[in-house]
């Protein structure tokens, strides 16, 4: 890989395994992937349950260490990294999206976005200041002190994004971002992420919904483990 294409490079996936011993046999949930995405893709991974794709996610966000192979991420080979950390560069590095938003239902909207910046040791003000943003950026600047029982599932669902959007991270990883909305406000949080894209944000997305895939700009599919790539269109 040239430098220019190394500096383009957020992650690199090098022959990655992760293997589960089942009735004394060895299975390979991941077998041997290699992927690469670029600073700017919006790229989708798609495929059944069963097909290696939360394993996959779960490799990507840093919440488990593959079996064997090497894994970069914004420069950093991290699949070695000590818990510590990988607990920073989950902070730092990556902004989660998930299905079940995780919102914690004591807490006003701007308080739920703002909790992850809390454990970078961040000034109240700092703090503040990038959650408004970020909710103004996902519709929901009007919302800051509601509770997340106030809202829709889709608002619920931008509360979200916005709080994986506030600390600014070089990759968003969503993870079936729709599976818990109707078909019209899962079309209204993927156009938002189109946009997010468009603004410079580097998406990666889990699904096993094949028309939601194909919004984005790169379709990869999984089956038992290993990756193809079905589209890879011009921006």
């Amino acid at each position: 890989m040239s430098a220019k294409q190394d500096q383009q490079c957020l992650i690199r996936l090098e022959n990655i395994y992760k293997q589960y011993e089942m009735a004394g046999e060895t299975f390979n949930a991941l077998d041997g992937v290699s992927v690469t995405v670029n600073k700017g893709d919006f790229m989708a991974i798609v495929g059944p349950s069963g097909s290696g794709k939360s394993t996959l996610m779960n490799v990507l966000g840093c919440l488990d260490r593959p079996t064997s192979g090497t894994y970069y991420l914004d420069g950093a080979e991290v699949q070695k990294l000590r818990d510590n950390k990988l607990a920073q560069i989950r902070n730092y590095k990556i902004g989660f999206i998930f299905q079940q938003y995780h919102l914690l239902p004591k807490l006003r909207v701007i308080d739920n976005v703002e909790l992850p910046l809390v454990y970078r040791g961040m000034s109240a003000r700092e703090r503040r200041e990038r959650c408004r943003e970020a909710l103004e950026k996902v519709g929901l600047g009007d919302k800051l002190h509601h509770l997340p029982s106030q809202l829709s599932g889709g608002q619920q669902q931008r509360v979200a994004i916005a709080r994986a959007l506030a600390g600014r991270p070089p990759l968003l990883l969503a993870d079936e971002p729709t599976g818990a909305l109707d078909s019209k406000t899962s079309r209204e949080v993927i156009a938002l992420l189109k946009e997010l894209n468009e603004d410079g944000n580097t998406i990666v997305l889990i699904t096993h919904d094949p028309s939601i895939a194909a919004q984005a700009k790169r379709v990869v599919r999984i089956s038992d483990g290993r990756l193809t790539e079905e589209r890879n269109e011009a921006s």
